[in-house]
């Protein structure tokens, strides 16, 4: 018979194996807490966040400085867009109001700045709409992704649907990614052009106007190389400092940035963060208005209002 020493010890034995087995889970842990960093830009986030710290005061008062912005509307839901999916969103100086436009049923919708619905209008012929961007003078250009055209039209208090055979497009050019280009685009007033960004990967372009209402020659790239976002769902420009704010539904992410492209502040739209309740399950469009507050807007239908401390 073997001797007491001699017998397993089953109450021993699976607290060594489950120990040997830790290395591995932290190891397997380790990598995908790397990945995860990585594909979300947390390090780079981490780098911005020490940047912003040692920013002055007035520093910080010439720019938008996003980290100063608390959500006073969240998550408010569109009355009766439902599924149409809302995407991109401007900012319109002389009604004081927002314009958005649908892309699943090809709409553009009115919006108090409370995130009221005031009026709807059919967009014929449209396919994809993503973008929308307020100009002058009732003219707003409006980016269809799938068909890789900006339309310019008008619109007016009596205006009940648009055709955009009645309109002038141009072309963008067709992206590398099909389905994931050209759906950005904001009005810079002060330099008389269009911002317009492809989704992925991020990049930004300007259009020049010719200051009669057309564009004039062809879109060229603006940097980009800080557009740190895994893809780019819409672009604003805030009217008084100029700085540009570009948004990532896939980052969960808002970022300010200068006339030279550098990044400046940035604000995670996660539950938690800037009076957020919880995330924003994915920002399509962002929009600043003249007395520096915030808009921004998800898919499927809902809307939110960041203001200033």
């Amino acid at each position: 018979m073997p001797s007491a020493s001699s017998l397993p010890h089953a109450s021993s034995q699976p607290g060594r194996a489950a120990w040997r087995r830790w290395p591995f889970w932290l190891a397997v842990t380790a990598v995908i807490g790397a990945g995860l960093a990585v594909a979300m830009h947390w390090d780079d986030r981490a780098l911005l966040w020490v940047q912003e710290s040692l920013q002055s005061s007035a520093e910080r008062q010439e720019s938008v400085w996003l980290p100063d912005y608390v959500a006073d509307i969240d998550a408010k839901v569109l009355d009766g867009i439902g599924d149409d999916e809302a995407s991109d969103l401007a900012f319109n100086p002389a009604t004081r109001t927002l314009f958005s436009v649908m892309g699943k049923h090809p709409f553009l919708v009115e919006l108090s700045l409370d995130g009221d619905v005031l009026r709807k209008i059919p967009l014929r012929g449209w396919s994809n709409p993503e973008g929308v961007a307020v100009m002058e003078n009732g003219q707003l250009a409006i980016v269809d992704e799938r068909q890789h055209d900006l339309v310019l039209v008008k619109v007016d208090a009596q205006t009940r649907e648009l055709d955009r055979a009645n309109f002038p497009a141009y072309d963008l050019g067709v992206s590398p990614e099909g389905n994931k280009g050209f759906e950005a685009v904001a009005w810079d007033a002060q330099r008389k052009r269009l911002v317009i960004g492809e989704e992925r990967p991020p990049q930004l372009y300007a259009w020049d106007t010719d200051g009669h209402g057309s564009l004039r020659g062809a879109k060229y790239p603006l940097p980009s190389d800080e557009l740190d976002l895994r893809n780019l769902s819409a672009v604003g420009v805030d009217p008084r400092t100029q700085h540009l704010l570009a948004l990532s539904a896939d980052s969960h992410m808002l970022l300010e940035l200068d006339e030279e492209g550098e990044q400046v502040s940035f604000m995670t739209l996660l539950g938690g963060f800037n009076g957020l309740a919880s995330h924003v399950p994915r920002g399509e469009g962002v929009a600043m208005d003249d007395e520096g507050t915030l808009y921004v807007v998800s898919e499927p239908d809902l809307f939110y209002r960041f203001k200033k401390n």
